[in-house]
C-alpha cells in the first residue's frame, strides 16, 4: 500500500429572465436507503433527476437538501431550486457573475463560489433558499455576499516584479500558484477530523500553463463561517464592497499537478471522512492528468516546503488516499471520472454526479444521476444499476 503525500470565468451582462423548461424525473426508479442515524432522509434517492435547461451558462454544482427533499442547481448565472422528482420551485437571477460549485451550509442556506474577475473581487454568495419561491427571484432580494481578500491577493500578486497585474490570464508568470479566482466549495470538519465543526472549504481556480513549475498544487482555504453575518452585504456591482475576512483561518495544498481551472466542484463525504477534488485534467506531460483526486480526511496536515516557488515557502499539506491509480514518479494518485459539473454525497457510498448539455435551443440542461463508489480505478464511480 502506498500514501501519497501532498496536497474561466464567465462575466456575464445584464439580467437573464427565463421561463422554466419542463424539469421531469428521466426514470421513476428509486433506490431505497436505509439508515436509522438519519430518519429525515428521504426514503429513496432517483436514479436521474433532471434539472430544466435553461438560457445560462453550463452546469457547475449540485447540493442537495435531504431534509427537505429539494435539489439546488447551480447554472453559472442562475440558481435553481427543485423538488427530487424535476418539479421547479424556484430560480435566482441576475447574477452576473461566475457563481460556481454550491454546497449547503449548517444554517441550511446555500453557499457558493462567485467570481467578478474584472473587479477583481471574488465572493462566497450566500442564498436562502426557502425564499426562493418562485420563478425570476432577483438576486438583490435574496443574496448575501461575503469577500475573500485573499483571493484576491493571491490573484493580483506581481511575481514577476514589473509592477503591473497582467488580468485574466495564463499566459504569465503573475497569480500567486497559478491562482485563476475559486471554485469549488464544500463544508465539512477541519482536515484530519472526520467530526467536529463544520467548515467553509473554498478551492482556488488554477490556470493551465505547463511553462511554469510553482502551479503544481490545489490550494483550498478554510473559513469558520459562524461568525460570518457581520460580513455579509448585498452585492453593488457599480460598486463591489470589500466586506469580509482579511486571512482565512486555514490554507492547504495538495499536490496533483497542474490542472485546467483548478478543483471545479469540492465535496466532503460524512461516511468515509474523506475529501473529493473533481477537476479538469491538466495537459503537462510528466504527470497522469487525472480529473478526480481523493483527499485522506483521517490524515492530519503536515508542514513541509510548498512546491515550485521562486521564494522558499513552508505551508500545510494534505494527504491523497491510498486507493486509484498510483504513479509512482510524481506520487499521484487519481481516478478518470469527470465530476467536475457536480459532485453530491449522499452517504452509504451513494453520490450523485451532475452532468451538462447543450440543447437545439442553446440552452442548457443539468441532470443528476445516482452513483455508487467503489474506489476501484480507472473510474472509481459505477452508476447505480
Amino acid at each position: 500500500m502506498h500514501r501519497v503525500s501532498l496536497l474561466a470565468a464567465v462575466v456575464a451582462s445584464g439580467v437573464l429572465t427565463a421561463a422554466p423548461a419542463t424539469a421531469r424525473v428521466v426514470e421513476p426508479d428509486r433506490v431505497d436507503v436505509a439508515t436509522s442515524a438519519t430518519a429525515h432522509r428521504p426514503p429513496a434517492w432517483p436514479r436521474t433527476i433532471d434539472g430544466g435547461a435553461w438560457p445560462t451558462s453550463h452546469l457547475q454544482g449540485v447540493a442537495v437538501d435531504e431534509r427537505r427533499g429539494e435539489v439546488l442547481w447551480s447554472f453559472t448565472q442562475q440558481l435553481v431550486r427543485t423538488e427530487l422528482d424535476g418539479t421547479v420551485l424556484g430560480t435566482v437571477e441576475g447574477i452576473t457573475g461566475h457563481l460556481g460549485d454550491i454546497d449547503l451550509g449548517p444554517d441550511g442556506r446555500v453557499y457558493g463560489s462567485l467570481e467578478y474577475k474584472d473587479a477583481p473581487a471574488f465572493y462566497i454568495a450566500i442564498i436562502d433558499p426557502r425564499k426562493v419561491t418562485r420563478v425570476g427571484v432577483q438576486a438583490r432580494e435574496v443574496m448575501t455576499t461575503v469577500h475573500l481578500q485573499k483571493v484576491v491577493d493571491d490573484f493580483t500578486a506581481d511575481l514577476d516584479g514589473d509592477g503591473r497585474f497582467d488580468g485574466d490570464t495564463a499566459d504569465t508568470a503573475d497569480h500567486r500558484y497559478g491562482s485563476s479566482g475559486i471554485d469549488g466549495v464544500a463544508f465539512g470538519p477541519r482536515f484530519g477530523e472526520r467530526k467536529g465543526r463544520q467548515t467553509l472549504k473554498v478551492a482556488y481556480g488554477v490556470y493551465e500553463n505547463v511553462a511554469r513549475v510553482d502551479n503544481d498544487n490545489q490550494v483550498i482555504l478554510e473559513y469558520d463561517t459562524s461568525r460570518w453575518k457581520r460580513y455579509e452585504r448585498p452585492l453593488d456591482e457599480a460598486a463591489p464592497h470589500r466586506s469580509g475576512p482579511r486571512e482565512p483561518d486555514g490554507t492547504f495544498f495538495v499536490h496533483t499537478g497542474n490542472t485546467r481551472y483548478g478543483v471545479q466542484n469540492l465535496e466532503f463525504d460524512a461516511s468515509t471522512g474523506d475529501w473529493y477534488l473533481a477537476v479538469y485534467p491538466g495537459s503537462k506531460p510528466q504527470y497522469p492528468n487525472h480529473s478526480l483526486f481523493v483527499v485522506d480526511g483521517a490524515a492530519r496536515p503536515y508542514l513541509a516546503p510548498v512546491r515550485g516557488q521562486a521564494r522558499p515557502e513552508r505551508g500545510w499539506h494534505l494527504t491523497l488516499t491510498d486507493e486509484g491509480a498510483y504513479d509512482p514518479a510524481t506520487t499521484t494518485t487519481g481516478w478518470s471520472f469527470d465530476a467536475s459539473y457536480g459532485l453530491v454525497s449522499l452517504g452509504h457510498g451513494l453520490f450523485y454526479g451532475g452532468s451538462g448539455a447543450k440543447e437545439a435551443d442553446g440552452r442548457q440542461r443539468g441532470t443528476a444521476t445516482l452513483l455508487r463508489w467503489t474506489g476501484t480505478a480507472p473510474d472509481g464511480f459505477v452508476p447505480v444499476p
